[in-house]
């Protein structure tokens, strides 16, 4: 697999950020940076790719 196709858990994600969880959620639902509801219950995975890119971004 692609490294940069990788997806990462919630947590993960939120400690490469450096932002809690939460703000990943709210991120999430305000369309900053779109996760990938991965099952029914809605868990949430983010794409390395995408992280990076809004990284790239901010700077």
């Amino acid at each position: 697999m692609d490294k940069s196709a990788r997806l990462l858990r919630i947590k993960e994600a939120a400690k490469l950020l450096g932002v809690s969880p939460a703000t990943l959620r709210k991120w999430d639902n305000e369309g900053k940076l779109k996760a990938v509801v991965i099952n029914e219950r809605g868990d949430r995975r983010f794409k390395l790719s995408e992280i990076n890119k809004f990284i790239n971004q901010k700077e």
